[in-house]
């Protein structure tokens, strides 16, 4: 099964891998440093040479409907940043 579970693509991400070379994913809760670094390197044949993870906790949300305050919760997730060497790139535009 795959751990990356998709490739975080916002203005922030795409600014630093402008910069920095590093790349940002939405990967499972229970993957570490470890396996994500093996399954970036086998997706986009590139060599990782950091990587660093972050929990969020999903936020609560409520709305107002017509039979009243309907509240839940947005899903917790695992973001990982990626740094690769430099003169590698990964182009998530390519299949498009």
């Amino acid at each position: 099964m795959s751990i990356i579970i998709k490739p975080i693509v916002t203005e922030k991400i795409n600014q630093l891998s402008d910069k920095f070379n590093r790349y940002g994913f939405k990967v499972k809760r229970d993957a570490n440093k470890l396996q994500i670094k093996e399954e970036v390197e086998a997706l986009y044949n590139v060599a990782v040479t950091d990587v660093n993870t972050m929990n969020y906790l999903g936020k609560s949300k409520s709305r107002y409907t017509r039979s009243g305050i309907i509240s839940g919760k947005a899903q917790d997730f695992k973001k990982a940043v990626v740094t690769v060497k430099e003169g590698d790139k990964i182009d998530f535009y390519s299949n498009i």
